[in-house]
């Protein structure tokens, strides 16, 4: 279980924060610059709260007046907007980055749909399998968390679709905690277990 508890000021306002998530897809909701991106920041290490709380499975990975545990050693995946693969790399090789068990790799990207992907470039290939291909990367860190930064607002509709029946599909097969950003209460409401909306740094809770 995830555990978030924080405070931390922000240009316009304050992000004032605290939820928990089991093993469930939980969205965050909420316009632009609402403080959504900024929390999963903050759980995943890349940017610190200036106060509060975070814990994961019962190991405390930020706490006020302690050493915050480094994003190396989070064990959470992050899919991000933009999906953020190595162009330079083979799709075999961006699963590969980072993978807890190389013997995986290939039976994950037959499972997600991309085997015969794996000699390909991520400019060879489309956005729909640009976003497999960052999920079986973030899988294959057999992560405690997953953390997705609106990983399907590039897409079209008849692609979204597939990736939300995928995402949902992985989720079931894998049952751990994801948060998903979005801006889109259509696609919340597909994927998501609950829903907290974000606005100016503050949260509202919604089954």
């Amino acid at each position: 279980m995830l555990s978030v508890s924080i405070k931390k000021k922000l240009k316009t306002f304050t992000l004032n924060l605290e939820f928990d998530v089991d093993h469930e897809v939980t969205a965050l909701l909420g316009p632009s610059g609402s403080g959504k991106t900024t929390t999963l920041h903050c759980i995943s290490g890349l940017e610190h709260p200036d106060e509060g709380e975070i814990a994961l499975n019962g190991c405390v990975l930020y706490k006020n007046g302690e050493k915050p545990v480094p994003v190396q050693r989070r064990n959470i995946g992050y899919v991000f907007q933009d999906y953020a693969l190595f162009p330079h790399m083979t799709v075999r090789k961006n699963i590969l980055y980072g993978a807890k068990n190389p013997d995986q790799v290939v039976p994950l990207a037959e499972t997600i749909g991309i085997g015969h992907l794996l000699e390909e470039y991520p400019g060879q290939i489309s956005g729909g399998e640009k976003q497999r291909v960052a999920l079986a990367r973030a899988f294959a860190t057999e992560p405690e968390l997953l953390l997705l930064d609106e990983p399907f607002s590039s897409l079209d509709v008849k692609v979204k679709k597939e990736c939300y029946e995928e995402l949902l599909r992985l989720h079931k097969k894998w049952s751990m905690p994801i948060i998903l950003v979005t801006h889109d209460r259509e696609e919340a409401e597909t994927l998501a277990d609950r829903m907290i909306h974000i606005d100016h740094g503050k949260q509202r809770v919604e089954s």
